[in-house]
């Protein structure tokens, strides 16, 4: 244990540290998220509808493999942030080491499994006899080389919570250009359809991996590779801690497939492409949440294990209002921009392209809601409290979305469809401000300030 080293948000202000790791890991997530809808725009515009809808009904596979990297990732980089701020150092980088290590070893174990089956995986996923060629493709690369940018997924996370955001945005800076230029070649000068665009993905991770490792020759690098043994205590805290993030990545499969079939069910093929331009727009949201989230969780986690509540407390009530102001102008944006922002994804049917418009109007209401539940799903995971933590991740999008998309289609149709997610974001949020109420009057009643 080192008590002489000094941490660099020892030197700063609250407000000073959660500006120097929000700017740039939100400006990293957008860049990432304007990535993808580029790669909407031209998959649009080259290949089609149909195309668009196939790399969506496939993009759970992508989604999977996030959620792996976030589940052991976010994980080990809250548990090493808690043992930093113990100044356990030695601890600390033992983290570092098994958490890289378990997610290479399951990624490329789950993707080679799943390849064996991939055509009837394709089908599960709600793909028809227009979609599947397109989807299959996609999925194919993913689920061969996919363990790539897991590594590079989980090591961003790592560096940002070594007191490195910065070069995290480059490496996810480095990401996009690269797939940007990447896609443009394989799709317009290499005419490799969606496969190419698979292929650019992998490429461009790889690109950013080296962006990554030069981390590892600063002088205020912590993050080295240590002998370690499988203490199954600590790899079931690493577990635990990460699952709300595994379950946050996860939901957006389960967000994705069901709105998929459900569409399918419903409106077919234009339904499911209607969807799939929304699902882009929705992409850039809820990374730039999770941008925010993820610049809350290094001081979270760090002011957590040094025990300076007062630090932690000033970072959630600065992150939440962050996320409530946020949320209120991407709504009056999209609400107003909806038009425009559907049209930049190609010149589709009047069906399809009225559809995404009404639809996305209705939808982004859950913004209100969504960046609040966020911030509270991550602080409580940070502080240890994975219940509460998994509660909100789990209702939010599983538990009360698919029991909303269930019932509410047989009253409103497709618009009930759409209703689920705002309606659920909110639900979810009334639940937080029960539990806060409660452990409120519990702390009053005792005396005691609760985790």
């Amino acid at each position: 244990m080192n008590t002489n080293w000094t941490h660099p948000l020892e030197k700063q202000s609250v407000g000073k540290a959660f500006v120097s790791y929000l700017v740039p890991s939100i400006l990293g997530m957008l860049v990432v998220a304007f990535n993808f809808i580029i790669d909407g725009i031209m998959v649009g515009h080259k290949l089609g509808s149909t195309a668009l809808a196939g790399i969506g009904i496939a993009s759970p596979v992508y989604t999977l493999f996030v959620a792996m990297s976030l589940w052991i990732g976010m994980g080990g980089a809250t548990l090493y942030s808690t043992y930093m701020g113990k100044r356990d150092i030695t601890t600390a980088k033992q983290i570092f080491t098994k958490s890289i290590t378990i997610i290479l070893l399951i990624t490329m174990a789950i993707g080679y499994a799943a390849f064996t089956f991939k055509d009837q995986l394709v089908y599960a996923l709600g793909a028809n006899a227009e979609t599947f060629p397109f989807a299959a493709d996609y999925m194919n690369i993913l689920l061969l080389f996919g363990f790539v940018f897991t590594i590079e997924n989980a090591l961003t996370i790592f560096v940002r919570n070594d007191g490195d955001p910065n070069t995290s945005m480059y490496a996810q800076i480095t990401f996009a250009v690269a797939n940007i230029v990447l896609n443009y070649v394989t799709l317009y000068v290499l005419e490799w359809g969606v496969q190419g665009v698979a292929i650019g993905t992998i490429v461009s991770a790889s690109l950013a991996l080296l962006v990554l490792l030069s981390h590892f020759f600063k002088k205020s690098n912590n993050l080295t590779f240590a002998r370690f043994n499988w203490n199954t205590k600590l790899l079931g805290t690493i577990v635990l801690i990460g699952f709300p993030s595994f379950l946050a990545e996860l939901g957006m499969s389960v967000f994705s497939v069901s709105h998929n079939i459900s569409l399918d069910r419903i409106a077919g093929t234009d339904g499911v492409a209607s969807f799939t331009v929304l699902n882009y727009i929705h992409g850039v949201v809820l990374l730039a949440f999770l941008g925010l989230a993820s610049a809350a969780q290094p001081l979270i986690s760090y002011y957590h294990g040094a025990k300076q509540l007062v630090r932690e407390k000033q970072t959630i009530r600065i992150a939440s209002r962050t996320a409530l102001a946020c949320g209120v102008i991407l709504l009056l944006v999209v609400q107003w921009g909806a038009p425009y922002f559907v049209q930049i994804f190609g010149n589709f049917s009047t069906s399809v392209t009225d559809s995404a418009v009404y639809r996305l109007k209705i939808f982004t209401f859950a913004y209100l809601f969504m960046g609040i539940n966020f911030v509270m799903s991550t602080y409580f995971q940070s502080v240890g409290n994975a219940k509460m933590a998994i509660w909100i991740t789990a209702a939010r999008e599983m538990i009360i979305m698919i029991a909303l998309i269930a019932v509410l289609p047989s009253f409103w149709g497709v618009t009930g469809v759409w209703l689920a997610v705002p309606l659920s974001e909110m639900l979810v949020l009334m639940t937080i401000a029960v539990y806060y109420r409660k452990r409120a009057v519990s702390e009053r009643r005792h005396g005691l300030t609760l985790e």
